[in-house]
């Protein structure tokens, strides 16, 4: 809970950093695209959490998801598929 805000900060200076770089705040780019698909999953989380008093096994569920949208963010997307924010070769 106390990460979710400091991640959703850091989401909103890297759109207002492209902006300044790029002159567009959001670009749909894989590394872009997936950050955000990984940050609703977490949103999810806490939401269900909050909301429907979701613990356990429910929530362990979506904290692994969560997981392996961070992993695949910072792996698959990095090495594999091309990009602005990645290392992989077009």
């Amino acid at each position: 809970m106390i990460g979710f805000p400091i991640w959703t900060f850091g989401v909103i200076c890297g759109a207002i950093w492209g902006e300044h770089a790029w002159g567009r705040y959001w670009g749909w780019d894989p590394k872009e695209t997936f950050a955000f698909i990984t940050w609703v999953i977490f949103a999810i989380y806490l939401h269900a959490r909050v909301t429907y008093g979701w613990k356990e096994k429910r929530a362990a569920i979506i904290t692994a998801f969560g997981f392996a949208a961070i992993l695949f963010t910072l792996y698959a997307v990095n090495l594999w598929i091309a990009g602005l924010h990645s290392y992989a070769r077009a």
